[in-house]
């Protein structure tokens, strides 16, 4: 036993030793990818402990801690990365170590409420998942191209192991570069990719995160960590910054780790399992995720036609059928309440402050929605109906008219046999051109609107959603 443990803590020493010598090889500054879970811990936890190895002077270069919070994370994990980034920030200043953590998170017009709620868009599934682009991939390539727009080059730092799949083992060789720790990041011109833990097996990466009784550098228990991963099927969602990686890490439906409002999948094991060990009071997430799951295909909540007017069918024969558009308004109506009223049952014990929907967002969502026709500015009243009361909302996103005139534009358009709704949409271009001198593109925007409405929503295409 004596033997197996000083050979697990020579092996693990290598490790640290061949992180020094990357480290120690030039200037380019590091960006850890930190997802919360075990194999990201472990890259975190090893390079902590190799810059407490270094002396003072040697500490030469910045080390970035990333993670990602798409704003829909499952609330016990978004919980643990927000007091693990805080530990490891407060201990590293302690220390003196050139760390700095940080959450990196989608833009508001691309989070998933924005454009589930906002824009319409059906909630992702494995033949069209709009949402890792947008909500991990992009945040996160953000900050590494403001840290090669400062530094020349950085080198990403991930906890990619490639006993995960054989198709994720040949990506990583794919990528290295000859005589070289690091690999060519697919996408960012500029920037590297090491992966300091490729080789590990599973039994590695526990082996090394509850040795010496799990205490962290930074004064956390990895037991803790440990125990959101016992009685579960799923595993670690990684932070993920390179789309070639993403090919291969399917989706994070089934994992601790992932989204939970994630409808991907079929069976969301994550929200199941931390159910099924006492945190009952996950149940309205998992109910409201269901639901939202259930509704996708429904055809009375679905446009038909695309958001740029085109349709389609799929199916060949007596099988074809015209495609799904995105959700009709009154299905986004529909999710925003349940949504509210979702958050108002839930009763979050690690955070009592917790959202489902930032007030952000809600603003955003309010602002497309009177763009595209919602001249009864009906968010604030769906959210008065829900929570009994008004946000500070902003005046300059109020409707164009008020209630009084909106009926008497509808009283003309059926006068003149015009279509109340196809007028709303002028009115709306027009209003989006008011203050500019050169209105270019006015016209443009009226035809496309009129050709859809008037020509049976433009042309027909076979493309499959």
């Amino acid at each position: 036993m004596l033997i197996d443990f000083l050979k697990s803590k020579n092996k693990y020493q290598d490790k640290i030793n061949e992180l020094k010598e990357v480290y120690l090889s030039d200037d380019r500054p590091w960006v850890i990818g930190y997802s919360g879970g075990k194999d990201s811990t472990v890259v975190v936890q090893l390079v902590f402990e190799m810059l407490q190895q270094l002396a003072l002077e040697e500490r030469k270069k910045q080390v970035y801690i990333i993670s990602s919070d798409t704003m829909v994370e499952t609330p016990l994990i978004i919980s643990s990365i927000n007091h693990t980034l805080y530990s490891i920030q407060r201990k590293g200043i302690e220390l003196q170590l050139p760390i700095e953590t940080h959450k990196v998170k989608p833009e508001i017009q691309n989070t998933f409420w924005s454009l589930l709620i906002g824009k319409g868009y059906p909630s992702p599934r494995q033949k069209f998942r709009w949402c890792t682009d947008r909500m991990k991939i992009d945040p996160a390539n953000r900050f590494i191209l403001d840290k090669v727009s400062k530094f020349g080059e950085v080198i990403m730092v991930l906890g990619v192991r490639e006993d995960e799949s054989a198709t994720r083992a040949q990506s990583i060789k794919q990528h290295t570069i000859d005589g070289s720790k690091l690999m060519k990041h697919s996408s960012l011109k500029n920037a590297f990719v090491y992966a300091p833990i490729r080789e590990f097996s599973l039994d590695d990466v526990w082996d090394y995160l509850l040795t010496d009784q799990a205490k962290t550098p930074w004064d956390t228990d990895n037991y803790e960590l440990y125990a959101l991963y016992q009685n579960s099927s799923g595993g670690e969602c990684p932070l993920i910054v390179d789309k070639e990686i993403k090919e291969t890490a399917g989706s994070c439906g089934n994992s601790r780790f992932g989204c939970w409002v994630c409808t991907v999948v079929k069976e969301d094991k994550a929200l199941v399992g931390f159910i099924d060990n006492g945190e009952n009071w996950m149940t309205p997430l998992l109910d409201f995720r269901n639901w939202l799951s259930s509704i996708r295909e429904d055809r009375d909540l679905r446009e038909k036609s695309r958001m740029n007017g085109s349709i389609y069918y799929v199916g060949e024969g007596d099988e074809r059928k015209l495609g799904l558009g995105p959700y009709t308004f009154e299905a986004r109506q529909l999710i925003l309440r349940k949504l509210l009223e979702t958050e108002k049952q839930l009763v979050n014990p690690y955070e009592p402050d917790y959202r489902l929907i930032q007030i952000e967002e809600l603003k955003y969502i309010r602002k497309l929605w009177i763009e595209n026709g919602d001249w009864a500015d009906s968010l604030p009243l769906i959210y008065f109906d829900v929570y009994g009361e008004m946000l500070d909302w902003d005046l300059e996103e109020r409707a164009p008219f008020d209630k009084s005139q909106i009926t008497d534009l509808e009283l003309i358009c059926e006068k003149n046999d015009v279509d109340f709704e196809l007028v709303k949409k002028l009115i709306n271009i027009e209003k989006n051109y008011v203050g500019y001198k050169i209105r270019r593109g006015l016209i443009d925007e009226f035809h496309k609107v009129l050709n859809q409405d008037v020509v049976h929503h433009g042309k027909v295409e076979g493309y499959k959603e």
